[in-house]
């Protein structure tokens, strides 16, 4: 089979190395790929928002199937293209895309099918939600509408902070993003991450993750993409599990099935847990990034399996073959993320760094220059290690932390910390 993948980070070298472990992978294409993903990949020039290009690569590279990896295609409609086209592929339409491309949409859905989550109000005028927040509780969370690369989402703390953040997200700080503005309860609990993968009809839990959205130790400072995440999340117990799909995730499907756009890829249920009761954070049309990264440590080969079984239909035919063990993974970022950043600078020790299954390290924001590796992102590598117990995946993975000579770059030294203390 001829694969292509779609995009560039963290998740899709970690995908790219799950894929090309399946022995039904024959060739493996990235468009347009980084410095990892090019060591087992043949990478592209493309841009994978066009789905005519994307299209088009296919019908010249007798493409099989494709896997779209970040949300930027995904709401742009490059999967609906590939289907008209005739293209097997792995990723939601643009219409079922929006679960995660508009949160005043995710909310609407969330009522209609019932399921639980935080109350909401939505504006597209400035100054009534200046007005809201003014006569509602503190904490408040205050969202950009649209896609803005997990970034747009401000947890406020006092009034004068909401008020800032619905002024930056009216005045364009996350683009096309804020031009509407979903302002909702601020919810206690622990969270984590809950993955799904759905034919359109059939949905199999994937498993579970837990992120670690904070900068700082601890969990302190602004909100990143993510700085680490481990699986599976202690949170996330059978029973909850087992309330998340049939509170949240199928009357959502449903939903989604009776309007006539029904899901298909995988879908990211953001969870809010307390006292055992889960409540919806948000969704998210694609795998989480670095959650991906520790599912497909843990799923290998199989990971291919089933990301065509829900392209082809036929999930109703496939099972998860989990493993009782458990992975870490640790991000490094260049100095000033997420703020801004410099790029260009050389990453050293990479080659020390043993590649297994049970340690990897899965490329971001990296470049191959003059033989070089370069950084040229926010989030630069993902440190992962797996092993029996999360303490030994954690030990793997600051252990390939020792290796890499990276003066411009930081990671927090406490991933996985709630669940290690326990």
């Amino acid at each position: 089979m001829n694969i292509l993948l779609l995009g560039s980070g963290g998740r899709e070298h970690s995908i790219a190395w799950a894929v090309a472990q399946n022995p039904a992978c024959d060739n493996l294409m990235a468009a347009p790929g980084n410095a990892g993903i090019s060591k087992i990949a043949k990478c592209a020039n493309l841009d994978i928002a066009d789905g005519d290009a994307v299209a088009g690569f296919c019908k010249g590279n007798a493409v099989d199937f494709v896997i779209i990896g970040p949300e930027g295609p995904l709401a742009a409609g490059v999967a609906d293209r590939l289907r008209d086209a005739g293209i097997s592929v792995f990723g939601p339409s643009a219409s079922a895309a929006r679960l995660e491309s508009s949160k005043r949409f995710a909310k609407e859905i969330c009522q209609i099918a019932n399921a639980p989550t935080a109350r909401y109000a939505h504006f597209n005028d400035r100054d009534a939600a200046r007005e809201h927040v003014q006569n509602e509780a503190i904490p408040i969370v205050v969202k950009a509408d649209g896609l803005a690369a997990g970034k747009g989402v401000v947890v406020a703390n006092t009034v004068s902070e909401a008020l800032a953040a619905i002024d930056d997200i009216f005045d364009g700080r996350f683009g096309d993003a804020g031009s509407e503005v979903v302002i909702e309860e601020f919810m206690t609990g622990q969270e984590a991450s809950f993955f799904v993968i759905c034919d359109g009809t059939n949905a199999l839990p994937l498993g579970s993750a837990q992120d670690h959205k904070r900068v700082g130790e601890g969990d302190i400072g602004p909100n990143t993409g993510g700085m680490g995440a481990y699986s599976p999340a202690p949170a996330v117990t059978e029973d909850v599990s087992r309330k998340v799909m049939e509170e949240i995730v199928n009357p959502t499907l449903k939903v989604m099935h009776d309007r006539g756009t029904p899901y298909q890829g995988v879908l990211y249920a953001g969870l809010m847990i307390e006292s055992g009761d889960p409540r919806l954070v948000e969704y998210n049309v694609r795998f989480g990034d670095p959650e991906c990264q520790v599912l497909m440590m843990r799923l290998g080969a199989q990971a291919l399996d089933l990301m065509h079984a829900v392209a082809e239909g036929r999930l109703n035919e496939t099972r998860v073959n989990w493993a009782d063990d458990h992975a870490l993974t640790v991000v490094m970022a260049a100095k000033g993320y997420p703020g801004s950043y410099g790029k260009g600078s050389v990453i050293r020790g990479l080659k020390k760094c043993p590649e297994d299954n049970f340690n990897m390290v899965f490329h971001a924001g990296t470049k191959e220059e003059n033989g070089k590796t370069v950084a040229y992102g926010g989030r630069v590598l993902n440190l992962t290690g797996r092993g029996s117990t999360l303490r030994e995946a954690a030990a793997r993975a600051y252990a390939l932390a020792e290796h890499i000579n990276w003066a411009e770059g930081f990671h927090r030294n406490d991933i996985g910390w709630r669940a290690l203390g326990r």
